[in-house]
């Protein structure tokens, strides 16, 4: 995986003017919220206000996350059941818009989340899953790690300790079957699609949580004008 830098506006880098002088009083903790706090008039940075919004969920500041979450709301992008988040409405990053989905993801579940965050982020969860590559990363090491962070920590918020599922996989020649239960349930389990054109169909069936992934892998003629460094 690559390492990616974005362009980030920092509106909370504060100088003495800008902050109050009670600010200098608090521990430097309390003083750092402070400073961020005032910079919340602008939230023209999605990925700035995503990360805010995560910031203030840990900090405890619930009337500031909500500001932010509410404004995070009207401006997600719906398709369908997913839901995620660019920083512009013509931004094409991938890996830009798995790390701002998960800081959302992150702020949402970070603070006794009710049955109708768990529902909201489930829609969030969908569209990360859907970006994770055949190893089980993304597009670059940063939003990796985000990602994954985010995922875990929802994974623990729906976890149950009792339950099974099996998952059916229907191919044009045949049917592939998986058993999720308390003892294999930490498994990955794979199995190799015989076709590769057709109609396929998936049912699960019990009550234990499974995550399932299919990938497609495949090769291309090397292009002509192709450089390397060896």
């Amino acid at each position: 995986m690559k390492t990616q830098n974005y362009p980030l506006k920092l509106p909370f880098i504060c100088d003495y003017d800008s902050v109050s002088s009670s600010s200098f009083d608090m521990d430097p903790v309390n003083a750092s919220l402070s400073c961020l706090k005032e910079s919340i008039s602008d939230l023209s940075n999605t990925y700035t206000t995503a990360l805010l919004a995560y910031v203030f969920t840990l900090a405890g500041d619930m009337e500031t996350r909500a500001h932010l979450l509410i404004h995070l709301d009207t401006i997600a992008l719906q398709e369908g059941g997913f839901l995620h988040w660019s920083q512009t409405a013509t931004e094409t990053s991938a890996s830009l818009s798995v790390e701002i989905s998960s800081y959302v993801l992150l702020a949402k579940l970070s603070a006794s989340p009710t049955v109708e965050d768990l529902v909201y982020a489930s829609r969030i969860v969908r569209c990360l899953t859907s970006q994770q590559n055949y190893f089980g990363g993304f597009s670059s090491t940063q939003d990796t790690v985000v990602a994954l962070q985010a995922l875990a920590l929802c994974s623990t918020l729906v976890f149950s300790p009792e339950g099974s599922s099996t998952v059916t996989v229907q191919s044009p020649s045949g049917q592939l079957m998986f058993d999720v239960n308390q003892n294999n349930k930490l498994l990955y389990q794979e199995k190799q699609l015989q076709d590769v054109t057709g109609n396929y169909s998936l049912e699960v069936k019990g009550t234990a949580c499974a995550a399932i992934q299919l990938s497609l892998v495949y090769n291309i003629p090397t292009p002509a004008d192709v450089t390397t460094l060896c």
